[in-house]
């Protein structure tokens, strides 16, 4: 098994907006949809899905298990809930959404459980998001090597997270970045504007390029048809060693999402 390199994310999406963002998504062409328990987002992605007509079996589903619901006795029926929701048997990655450090549950705990959803064959796969190094490597001790897909992290040309993808990559784990437009702010940028003139692409596609050439999986949102299909050509861009080295130099540790009592310790 492996993580697709292109999907749909759905944060802050709900109701007729994310109906409509899945629904023309999965015209275009997209196969693989990303949501969390806290978006509040499941049953409208359901219904988007059942709604297009895709068979379950070319889809690629994935959902995240919220704080609240980390304690063993919790874990696994939220995610039955979140199963009902999405009106799917399964998930195809299950990931823990934030680390949250002090929240009362052991990450020993909710990593067993997340381990034992996938035994149950409620997820074909498991990983975590915004794990730093240090947890990442703990997650790994308690379901053991190979097990962890991805670490889904916030990774966008001004937060470049070296040391962690370098981490990630030695240990055959899939970095699968979210907010790589930093909320739109990269958009802005003169040097990524140069390159996506010199390429005649949009400055979306660039960035999205740039992590796609990383090897990283990328989950783009968007309300907007035009900009779903325009997202979907940054596959086929290639950037040059010159273009990837002008972006390497934009970071600048712009980190867009850190909630007090989830996030770690950033590496």
């Amino acid at each position: 098994m492996s993580i697709p390199s292109f999907g749909l994310g759905t944060f802050r999406l709900t109701g007729q907006a994310v109906i409509d963002s899945v629904k023309s998504a999965l015209e275009l062409g997209y196969r693989v949809i990303d949501t969390a328990q806290i978006y509040q987002n499941e049953a409208d992605v359901g219904q988007a899905i059942a709604e297009s007509g895709v068979p379950r079996s070319e889809l690629f589903i994935t959902t995240k298990i919220w704080v609240d619901n980390y304690a063993a006795d919790k874990l696994i029926p939220s995610l039955r809930e979140s199963l009902e929701k999405l009106r799917t048997d399964y998930v195809d990655l299950l990931l823990i959404h934030w680390p949250a450090p002090g929240n009362g549950v052991e990450l020993s705990e909710y990593m067993t459980a997340l381990a034992e959803a996938k035994k149950l064959g409620l997820t074909r796969q498991i990983g975590v998001s915004n794990f730093n190094i240090e947890l990442t490597r703990q997650a790994i001790e308690v379901v053991g090597k190979g097990e962890i897909a991805t670490n889904q992290i916030e990774l966008s040309p001004y937060l470049q997270n070296s040391k962690l993808t370098a981490f990630l990559k030695e240990q055959g784990i899939s970095v699968t970045s979210y907010m790589t437009l930093a909320y739109g702010k990269v958009l802005k940028d003169p040097v990524l504007a140069d390159i996506a003139a010199k390429h005649k692409a949009t400055v979306a596609q660039v960035a999205l390029a740039w992590a796609l050439q990383l090897g990283y999986a990328v989950i783009p949102s968007s309300t907007k048809r035009e900009n779903l299909a325009s997202n979907l050509l940054a596959r086929d861009l290639k950037l040059d060693a010159e273009d990837m080295a002008r972006i390497a130099g934009l970071e600048r540790n712009g980190r867009e999402v850190s909630p007090a009592g989830l996030a770690p310790a950033w590496d």
